[in-house]
This record gives C-alpha cells, sequence and structure tokens, in this order.
C-alpha cells in the first residue's frame, strides 16, 4: 500500500481514507478471536466492493484498513466514498449464526500529487481520529483537506 501511494503521488492526487471499525474490540472481547476474525473477513469483502477497480484497499491493522483512490482531487468524490464505506459496514453482519453490528470511522485526505506518502497518511489518520471525537458513525464524517 505504501509503494502505491507513494509511486501514484509521484504523478498524481490521491484521496487518502483511513477507516476504523467502531465496536469491533467489544465484539472480539465478548465473541472471541474466530468471529472476530471472520468479521474481519466480511469487513474486507464488503469494503472490495466498494472501492473502484483503480482504487487500492490495504488493512493496515487490528480493525484498520486504507483505500487510496488515484486520480481524485475533488472532496464530493472522496466523501462520496466516505459515505459508500459508512454505509456498507453499518449494515448488520451475520457471523457464525450471531447478528452483528458495527460502524466506521473515516478520516479523509486530499494528497496532491507530490506529496509525502508519510504526511498523506498521518493527515487521513488524524482525519480519522477527528471523526471519533465527533461521535464516530454517527454520519458526520471527518476530513482533511490539502492545501491547494
Amino acid at each position: 500500500m505504501h509503494d502505491a501511494l507513494g509511486s501514484t503521488l509521484a504523478r498524481d492526487a490521491v484521496a487518502v481514507l483511513f477507516v476504523d471499525l467502531d465496536g469491533f474490540k467489544p465484539v472480539n472481547d465478548a465473541h472471541g478471536h474466530e468471529v472476530g476474525d471472520e468479521l474481519l473477513r466480511q469487513v474486507a469483502a464488503r469494503l472490495s466492493a466498494c472501492v473502484r477497480e483503480q482504487d487500492v484497499l490495504s488493512r493496515v491493522g487490528g480493525d484498520e484498513f486504507v483505500v487510496l483512490m488515484p486520480g481524485v482531487a475533488t472532496a464530493a468524490d472522496a466523501e462520496s466514498m466516505m459515505y459508500r464505506v459508512r454505509d456498507a459496514l453499518f449494515a448488520p453482519f451475520t457471523v457464525h449464526g450471531r447478528r452483528i453490528r458495527i460502524g466506521a470511522s473515516v478520516g479523509v485526505h486530499l494528497a496532491p500529487s507530490d506529496s509525502d506518502p508519510d504526511q498523506a497518511l498521518r493527515a487521513a489518520d488524524e482525519a480519522m481520529y477527528e471523526a471519533k471525537r465527533q461521535g464516530g458513525d454517527r454520519r458526520t464524517g471527518g476530513r482533511h483537506r490539502a492545501d491547494p
């Protein structure tokens, strides 16, 4: 993912979405790691269904994912993806016969071409934490727009 971000930023703008699952830890604690692992597989499948063919989806931590959207430099396009991701993850999951609900806090950063990849990821991560501070998956969104 980091290599793809660096090579894309060398030639094009990229929208970076940092996705953190809301409510995953309690599910893992209450139902065990087998249920948690299956839930993560289902989350990945739903996220894969949201992204475009040219996008990059990566799991970067326990319950964190990053979506890279090469060529996206407008807030409207990035926000559209943010809402698709959140809506897909808000719908209930069925894992080993259990109905499970989680949500997602999504941070969005619009990185212009020639941006530093590490800085772009940090900015999206910071935007995700701001979304969490605002209540997580409450349909408010977290954004960090790049300077023009």
